[in-house]
């Protein structure tokens, strides 16, 4: 499928055994993210593009596959994607130009299977 396609199913396999483990904090954040991600004055799409930002200044690739797939499902433009990680550059320097293409890489394969 694809390097971040195969990055959430492992995440998620795994997951799903520690959320067996301890379901009431996998509850409360199903709860926490489903408040966090809600319409309101930002769009969801918009969340989903700071949550990418963030994702990539974190270097955490389980959440740049996530927040990518979620953005482009929520219909995340080529040129809004770019834009926002131009943003994730300018306030990380060198990481970023490191981790950046990463999610453009991501946004890429995830537009082709939902775009």
């Amino acid at each position: 499928m694809g390097h971040y396609h195969d990055e959430m199913k492992q995440t998620q396999a795994s997951g799903r055994e520690l959320r067996e483990q301890i379901p009431e904090v996998y509850s409360g954040f199903a709860r926490l993210h489903k408040a966090a991600f809600e319409e309101g004055e930002l769009t969801s799409k918009t969340k989903e593009l700071i949550a990418v930002a963030i994702a990539v200044a974190d270097k955490c690739d389980g959440c740049i596959a996530s927040h990518t797939r979620a953005a482009v499902r929520q219909g995340a433009t080529q040129q809004e994607f770019a834009e926002m990680l131009g943003v994730v550059i300018q306030m990380t320097g060198g990481p970023g130009t490191v981790y950046a293409p990463k999610a453009w890489d991501a946004y890429k394969e995830f537009k082709e299977r939902y775009g």
